[in-house]
Parts: C-alpha cells; sequence; structure tokens
C-alpha cells in the first residue's frame, strides 16, 4: 500500500469514530451541565435553610421567648 492509501484510510476511520463518539459525548455534556445545576440549587437552597434555623433558634432561646411561653402557659392554666 502506498502512503496516499493508508492516510485516507485513517481519515475514513477517524471520522466514524467521531461520528459515533460525537453526540455521546454532547449529551454527557448536557447531563453533567445538568448535574451541576442542580448540586447548586442544592447547595443554595441548603444554605437558605441553615440561615433559617439559625434565626429560629436565637428565636427559641431568646430568654423573652421563654418568659412569653411561661406567660402564656399560665394563662392557659387560669383559663382551665
Amino acid at each position: 500500500m502506498n502512503m496516499t492509501a493508508i492516510a485516507i484510510v485513517a481519515l475514513v476511520c477517524w471520522a466514524i469514530v467521531e461520528l459515533v463518539n460525537g453526540p455521546r459525548s454532547k449529551k454527557k455534556d448536557k447531563k453533567e451541565t445538568a448535574q451541576v445545576n442542580l448540586t447548586n440549587d442544592l447547595e443554595r437552597e441548603v444554605a437558605a435553610m441553615r440561615d433559617r434555623i439559625e434565626t429560629l433558634e436565637k428565636i427559641v432561646t431568646d430568654e423573652k421567648y421563654d418568659l412569653n411561653r411561661q406567660f402564656d402557659d399560665l394563662k392557659k392554666d387560669k383559663v382551665a
């Protein structure tokens, strides 16, 4: 075989491999991008929930909240 025929066969084989693998890699890239976006969204949501929980913990552990809860319990005892 001469060098031209070898180059043509190699080029055809490369083109076939690219045609077969091309769409798969694009789908894989889209899937990975979607997963990264979902992960980022979930991380932001978890961070927001942590902030809310911290705020609720501050409210519940506040002395005024405890005192108001005790007053409410006493009021309920008087009514009953």
